[in-house]
């Protein structure tokens, strides 16, 4: 196959993975968006990191250049009309397409640079990874965790990861997460990103999050304790000790604290981690309650615990562990 050939391919295979990214950002926007469709987004994200790359860069784009908001002006709640929808639809797609023109664009210069613009970096369940870039900052990624690093900024896709910024005030280091921005100011903190909220915990420095293209949303600058939970609606700042946030980032040791932790919620966490999944069976187990440490892939020491201390019974199903009375 011809060089030409292999360009109009990936021309082709960009253009039409943009423009479905489109058609699920202009049925997330302006339509009622219900459970169902945010699985079936999520499922379609998962597929691929180019699908994933593809929505969330659209989604920054039209969020920076306004066009977003200006068509949010322009529709009601609810399902839009059908002369809504061929207007919105379309303006999305042409944007989807010059972005798709541009990263083709970018993918080739790519090939004949000595230095890769951007960088995309992932981890399995129960993986772990440490980035250290060029001006000495590092990212450590949990599991199930994609970024895309260029330069002095980095779009966390999914997933959780640490970072160790390298303070420079002529260029902050800004990390995108969906519809939110966080601007380095000297700065050592975490972001989780999850379906609906996005949660970011300062440890050391100074740090801006911000929502730029909802403007009812006001930036919140975190100190040292602070954790912001944000949703696509608002930003809520509550205080933690430096000892909890020590725990919330077990997973850098590679171990998982709780402290008075529903087995429920503990079990969530351990699946995170782990192929193979905790269940807990009915709901006078789930509500118990614990504090204790354990290895992120040890899901065995936990069903012991919960046997041993709570006096459960444990189920071992081969894929799956399940924990009831």
């Amino acid at each position: 196959m011809s060089a030409g050939q292999n360009s109009s391919d990936a021309t082709s295979r960009a253009m039409q993975v943009e423009a479905e990214a489109a058609e699920w950002l202009q049925r997330r926007q302006f339509w009622k968006w219900s459970d169902d469709d945010q699985a079936r987004l999520d499922e379609w994200l998962a597929k691929s990191v180019s699908n994933r790359v593809a929505y969330w860069r659209l989604n920054a784009g039209l969020e920076r250049s306004g066009r977003l908001t200006a068509l949010r002006h322009a529709t009601k709640f609810g399902a839009p009309s059908a002369t809504d929808q061929k207007r919105t639809l379309p303006i999305l797609r042409m944007v989807a397409v010059g972005i798709a023109a541009a990263t083709v664009v970018a993918i080739t210069t790519i090939q004949f640079s000595p230095r890769r613009s951007e960088q995309i970096y992932e981890t399995q369940v129960g993986g772990r990874q440490t980035i250290v870039l060029t001006d000495g900052s590092k990212i450590d990624l949990n599991t199930g965790t994609s970024v895309s690093v260029s330069g002095r900024s980095a779009n966390l896709l999914h997933g959780e990861a640490f970072f160790d910024i390298t303070h420079d005030p002529q260029r902050p280091f800004v990390v995108t997460a969906g519809n939110h921005r966080i601007v380095d100011l000297g700065t050592k903190f975490a972001v989780r990103a999850a379906s609906k909220t996005l949660e970011v915990s300062l440890v050391e420095g100074k740090a801006r999050i911000d929502a730029p293209g909802v403007p009812a949303q006001r930036p919140e600058i975190l100190r040292p304790g602070d954790v912001a939970v944000a949703t696509s609606h608002r930003i809520t700042v509550v205080r933690k000790t430096q000892q909890d946030l020590a725990n919330d980032l077990g997973w850098r040791r590679g171990v998982l604290v709780f402290h008075q932790t529903t087995l429920a919620a503990a079990a969530a966490e351990f699946n995170r981690y782990n192929r193979k999944k905790l269940v807990i069976a009915d709901t006078r187990a789930a509500a118990l309650v614990l504090g204790a440490t354990f290895p992120t892939d040890d899901i065995g020491a936990f069903a012991r615990t919960a046997k041993n201390v709570f006096g459960l019974r444990i189920e071992d199903r081969g894929d799956e562990i399940v924990i009831s009375h």
